[in-house]
């Protein structure tokens, strides 16, 4: 593990926000998480730093792709960098809530009830195909996703922290799947799609085709320690208050469109905020910019409107309302953010 060098962050000095040697170490780190997973998710690096931001933000990332796009590998990658637990979830019509969460067996010897823990307790979970189980079952995960902890009988349950889930659902196969609702959807922190690989990418996977994906094994850049430490620190990235202006902006105008029925919510707005002092840091900034919310601003957002459906029978999509949002709504400048 090459954590040595780099295993404990900059002391701050006793400063409030980030430090620029702080930001340093943490844009050291996550570039080497990156380029870690990248060497198995190829020419996907885009969607490999959205992942992480969204891990180092604390929060879940929801993924609609197609069948054999990389996500398990995703997952497995990723839990491998930070040395970490990883388990996969396959959700099905028959998924019962115990079976995420775990259940509670009677222990003839001892004559009392031991929780025995469910998938759920690892680092990093892959919700396959989130969408086919039922609502009660889908359910399941909201707790564990919020609060980072699972009630049984009565007894709350910690998870290990760093916690995250992966969920993923295939956006054509739609018989016998349940949409998920708008309250799970705005428990993911953003929403992404990996997509097919470009011509390059391919001949380098399929010159590797004799070495199977769970045969590849990422050396581990830093322990889940620091991986928690780095989300404590992503949050004293400092934003100005004509960035936090700037994001209310967009979400009341996304509230404000006439082709959206339901617009941002205030959870989205701290959504964006968050990340955006995640991927400033990862930049090597200890401040936020217009240009970190325009970048997150369709994975973070777009996934959480509910679009008029004259609208989408026209064919209008979430991601160009948001597009269309960022052209209307003029950022602060870059010397005001500082």
């Amino acid at each position: 593990m090459s954590e040595q060098p780099t295993g404990t962050a900059p002391k701050s000095g006793g400063a409030a926000t980030m430090t620029p040697e702080q930001a340093t170490w943490f844009a050291d780190i996550f570039n080497r998480l990156v380029a870690g997973v990248d060497q198995v998710l190829l020419g996907k690096t885009f969607v490999i730093k959205l992942a992480y931001t969204a891990f180092l933000s604390e929060g879940h990332l929801l993924l609609e792709d197609f069948p054999g796009t990389g996500k398990t590998s995703l997952a497995r990658a990723m839990s491998q960098s930070v040395d970490g637990s990883t388990s996969r979830i396959q959700f099905t019509p028959d998924l019962l809530p115990g079976d995420i969460t775990g259940v509670s067996i009677y222990d003839q010897s001892s004559r009392s009830f031991e929780f025995h823990q469910g998938p759920v307790f690892a680092n990093i979970v892959l919700a396959d195909e989130i969408n086919r189980a039922s609502p009660k079952t889908q359910a399941a995960l909201l707790e564990v996703m919020e609060e980072g902890q699972v009630t049984v009988d009565g007894v709350t349950h910690i998870v290990d922290a760093p916690f995250m889930v992966i969920a993923t659902q295939n956006p054509i196969e739609q018989a016998g799947t349940y949409r998920l609702p708008e309250a799970q959807l705005d428990r993911f922190i953003m929403k992404a799609s990996i997509g097919y690989p470009d011509h390059a990418s391919t001949l380098r996977i399929l010159q590797g085709a004799g070495v199977k994906a769970h045969d590849v094994v990422i050396p581990p850049v830093v322990s889940s320690r620091i991986i928690t430490e780095m989300g404590t620190l992503a949050r004293t990235v400092h934003v100005d208050p004509s960035i936090n202006d700037y994001v209310s902006r967009l979400v009341d105008a996304s509230r404000n469109s006439d082709e959206v029925r339901l617009g941002a919510s205030v959870r989205a707005a701290l959504a964006l905020v968050r990340t955006a002092k995640t991927l400033a840091a990862a930049s090597g900034r200890h401040y936020v910019i217009p240009d970190d919310v325009k970048v997150l601003a369709e994975p973070v957002l777009a996934h959480r409107l509910v679009l008029d459906p004259e609208a989408e029978f026209e064919g209008v999509t979430a991601s160009s309302i948001i597009g269309q949002l960022l052209l209307e709504t003029p950022p602060p400048s870059d010397r005001q953010a500082v």
